[in-house]
């Protein structure tokens, strides 16, 4: 896998493979929608895209000057994600650049068919819908949220099992009805005293949302390890057990590789069209 020095590069190859290698893909929905009409909707894809960054030492002002996401939304919305409420459908999608073309996919109750808020704070997500006041139950166990997995990275630093899921079984269960997430989750790991993060995504707007998709899941990682020291601190530990001997202080812990998997890396033709100076056939 290619490992680049920086976001900014690898939005720079991103962009070269979509100008060389892209193919033409004409599908006949886009989100919900059927598009097998609308010959403007037809897309041009890498598959497999993949690549790794190392995020540095936590400067957020240097990481947002190296991704060029959209701010403030990007950083507001962000907060919004981590805020502890299944909000839907929250505050800041009303800010995003492409907002009326979001407010399109809300319902007659003004919900959105899933919110990253929901799905970051599932245990009790839309229960204003079904008026239940009991947390979500999986087959066996409960539903967890971004809080558990604090909780089993504490308990076990160099677990393999510290992956939260975006994408959940009922989204399987959605055929050709409503948007269900790009996101498909993401998976930390501790190892050698760096915190690595692999973000699996299964579709990308180059134009739209790849800077905001890179800063938002990277900026997850710095928030996620803020909050594994400060936990660490407010149970007055100096360590925390990794093994016989073996002690791990999330204070000396640092950023690792920022690992990018995304299945359909795409664009509009017209977009294609535009930053690459073709003309539309």
């Amino acid at each position: 896998m290619r490992i680049l020095p920086s976001f900014a590069k690898a939005v720079e190859w991103t962009s070269e493979l979509m100008r060389t290698s892209a193919y033409e893909v004409r599908g006949t929905r886009w989100q919900s929608t059927d598009v097998s009409t609308k010959p403007e909707m037809r897309m041009k894809e890498i598959l497999n895209h993949s690549f790794q960054v190392k995020l540095g030492n936590e400067d957020i002002p240097a990481l947002q000057r190296d991704i060029m996401p959209n701010l403030p939304w990007a950083e507001d919305h962000f907060l919004e994600r981590v805020g502890g409420k299944p909000l839907n459908p929250g505050v800041q999608w009303r800010n995003w650049p492409w907002a009326l073309s979001a407010d399109k996919f809300r319902t007659e109750g003004e919900a959105f068919s899933h919110t990253y808020m929901e799905r970051y704070w599932p245990k009790r997500a839309g229960q204003m819908l079904t008026g239940d006041d009991l947390p979500h139950l999986g087959i066996r166990y409960r539903y967890g949220d971004l809080n558990d997995v604090i909780d089993h990275l504490l308990g076990d630093p160099l677990t393999r099992q510290a992956y939260f899921p975006v994408w959940f079984p009922e989204d399987t269960g959605v055929v050709h009805g409503e948007r269900v997430p790009c996101s498909l989750g993401y998976h930390w790991i501790l190892r050698n005293g760096y915190l690595h993060t692999s973000y699996f995504i299964r579709s990308c707007d180059f134009v739209r949302h790849f800077r905001d998709d890179l800063y938002l899941s990277t900026r997850l990682t710095y928030w996620l390890l803020d909050q594994l020291r400060k936990k660490q601190e407010e149970l007055g530990l100096l360590a925390v057990n990794a093994g016989p001997g073996y002690w791990i202080d999330w204070k000396s812990v640092q950023l690792g590789l920022f690992t990018f998997h995304c299945v359909s890396m795409h664009c509009f033709v017209n977009d294609w069209n535009t930053m690459y100076a073709r003309v539309a056939v």
